[in-house]
């Protein structure tokens, strides 16, 4: 799994011209699935997720989590962010799994965030053309590939 985690002021996702989600101040994740993820990336993403410590303390220092500022989470499947562009300019999507095998990952994934996070997480829709919009705080974005464990 490869997830863009956005610290966000706030952020939505429109579908249709209507809007389908939004949040306050937390956290907009991208996130990409392939074949070879499993509940274990699913477990160890997540914890990182809600426990990252990006959002400031009293003094002005990166050391509280979501989890502990009481933000909320708006998570967006995003399976370009698998995109090879070893070849050519035009990127190949070939390690991102097809929805068979995506949605039930991505709905563990919601559900997991949920229960780490103590609160019902926001999402866009699987598949659908969305805008997503975002005030990114800092800016803040870090990259996590849960096969490349940094």
């Amino acid at each position: 799994m490869r997830a863009v985690i956005q610290r966000v002021t706030r952020a939505s996702v429109t579908i249709g011209g209507s809007v389908f989600s939004e949040i306050g101040q937390g956290l907009l994740v991208l996130v990409g699935i392939e074949d070879a993820d499993e509940m274990e990336d699913i477990e160890w993403l997540c914890g990182k997720i809600v426990n990252l410590r990006i959002f400031n303390d009293e003094k002005g220092v990166m050391n509280v989590s979501v989890k502990e500022n009481g933000g909320e989470i708006l998570i967006v499947s995003q399976f370009t962010l698998h995109a090879s562009t070893k070849k050519g300019n035009r990127p190949s999507y070939i390690k991102a799994s097809k929805p068979e095998i995506a949605i039930p990952l991505y709905e563990k994934m919601i559900a997991k965030i949920a229960t780490e996070l103590g609160q019902p997480v926001k999402t866009g829709r699987f598949g659908a053309d969305m805008k997503v919009e975002l005030l990114n705080d800092g800016p803040v974005t870090i990259i996590i590939d849960t096969k490349n464990r940094e």
